[in-house]
């Protein structure tokens, strides 16, 4: 077919989220900003620091005064803000470990005052997921906790936080990612259970997120056969029109998780799915984090006008999604005109971050700490899990770093699954000796490591960065997330240095 013009593009444009590669905005961003679109996506590799995020977004508002900005910040393990160096804040498991709201509803209200700075209207985020299955590749950390009403309380409080801040939450994946062992960025998770659990556990949090006034949901790549047996949550009108518009009664926009993930892309194709998506009721296609060229946001629009065209998605719920997408436009643009507080860029660092990682901290057994600190430079062995796709590759995590720059002489070791020696320790002598593990619970191979090590080394101090699930050592420390302030916080704790 030829380019589409006029309404319908325009309408196709607006629901886009799309992401792009650069540092600066393209062309073709700066272009399809006067054509319609209405929002683009950030990730890390569109950040090198804070005074580039900000001419960034600037130059997108200079196309488009009321563009939407989005990022992928949950303000943890998984950060964009601050992949270079790790997010000086801890993540929403840490903050479930405290389980103080108020601090919850700060740490985000900070967040949020940094990204308004830097010109970011949208987070996805927070992840109101319940991490009720240990073994889940994919949320962990990123979750509040195990506990349905654990999760709803801070899920609020977070949203309360961040939009105070001056930036929309985004809650995710609806109804709910936590109770999987399939990552769906590789295949399609299905979620059991009866209507009953998932009201009391999976969809608890989101009905507080509702009640919070969450600017937007972003829908889970999810089979959910108790709500609907045969389509995904993101391309279900059972699961966003009757359960989440209907039943919780959520009125603000509904965002897809990233649309060329494998769990859809692969059964209904790229443009496929992002069409089907907008006929189930969803307002805004996310895109970008794998596909992020003008020709696959092309493929997109083209494909949607042509759904248009043929019948397939109503020219009145694109309509009413495009409408969604102006006003939450609307809502952060009144939010920027409204804000007050501190101008200029972000700092560097978190004060009210490092103050939440050190409160998340976890000593088993408790009398542990008194064989800290450590009284001369340690041995540091890090063991590394495959990579959680959701975490940024170049994002920096471990105890060593931190520790050497308190420890002087501190030297550090880290191995992952086929490197990790017979004995990781041997060149260790008499000095302390440190194990940092993530999700120990959950590798075979790092379990059988430190076995080894702590039959050799019983007076070994270990470091849990993922979910502590196992505890093991005789002085064992949970920081509940690998973030940069986590380790430094964990630091603090090794040496009693702050």
């Amino acid at each position: 077919m030829s380019e589409p013009t006029g309404h319908l593009a325009a309408l196709a444009a607006t629901v886009l989220q799309p992401g792009f590669v650069g540092t600066t905005a393209p062309p073709w961003i700066r272009r399809w900003l006067g054509e319609g679109l209405g929002s683009v996506v950030l990730f890390a590799r569109n950040v090198v620091d804070h005074a580039q995020v900000a001419e960034l977004t600037a130059a997108l508002r200079a196309e488009r005064p009321d563009v939407i900005v989005a990022i992928d910040e949950e303000a943890g393990d998984v950060t964009r803000i601050e992949s270079g160096r790790g997010s000086s804040r801890p993540g929403n498991f840490a903050l479930g470990a405290v389980d103080d709201p108020e601090l919850t509803e700060e740490v985000a209200r900070d967040l949020g005052a940094d990204l308004a700075r830097l010109g970011v209207t949208l987070d996805y985020a927070p992840d109101a997921d319940v991490n009720s299955n240990p073994a889940n590749p994919v949320i962990g950390v990123r979750s509040f906790g195990a506990d349905p009403e654990l999760v709803a309380r801070h899920t609020a409080a977070w949203i309360r936080g961040l939009q105070a801040g001056g930036v929309a939450a985004c809650a995710k994946h609806f109804p709910g990612h936590g109770d999987t062992q399939i990552d769906s960025h590789h295949d399609l998770p299905l979620i059991g259970g009866g209507r009953a659990r998932l009201d009391a556990v999976e969809l608890a949090p989101f009905r507080a997120a509702v009640d919070a006034g969450a600017q937007a949901v972003m829908t889970g790549h999810l089979l959910v056969p108790a709500l609907d047996p045969e389509l995904p949550a993101t391309l279900s009108s059972r699961i966003l029109g009757g359960l989440l518009r209907d039943e919780l009664g959520f009125s603000g926009v509904v965002i897809t998780d990233a649309v060329e993930m494998r769990a859809v892309a692969d059964r209904y194709g790229f443009a496929g799915a992002a069409v089907r998506a907008l006929a189930a009721g969803a307002d805004a296609i996310c895109v970008g984090g794998e596909r992020a060229g003008e020709e696959d946001a092309r493929e997109l629009r083209n494909a949607i006008v042509a759904a248009v065209i043929s019948g397939e998605l109503p020219e009145e719920r694109l309509a009413e999604a495009a409408k969604r997408v102006g006003q939450l436009a609307e809502w952060t643009a009144a939010a920027r005109a409204a804000r007050t507080g501190a101008d200029g860029l972000p700092a560097d660092a978190s004060p009210v971050g490092l103050a939440a990682a050190r409160r998340a901290l976890r000593v088993t057994p408790p009398t542990g700490v008194d064989a800290l600190p450590l009284a001369r430079a340690a041995y540091v062995v890090e063991f590394e899990p495959p990579r959680n796709i959701a975490i940024g590759a170049e994002t920096p995590w471990g105890i060593g770093a931190p520790l050497s720059r308190l420890l002087p002489g501190t030297t550090t070791h880290r191995y992952a699954e086929p490197d990790v020696p017979a004995d990781p320790v041997a060149g260790a002598g008499d000095r302390p000796v440190v194990l940092v593990v993530r999700d120990l619970h959950r590798h075979d191979w790092m379990r059988a490591a430190v076995r080894r090590v702590l039959a050799a080394r019983p007076d070994a101090v270990v470091i849990e960065l993922g979910v502590p699930e196992l505890v093991v050592g005789a002085v064992h420390v949970a920081t509940h997330g690998a973030t940069r302030a986590a380790g430094l916080a964990a630091a603090e704790l090794l040496t009693g240095v702050r």
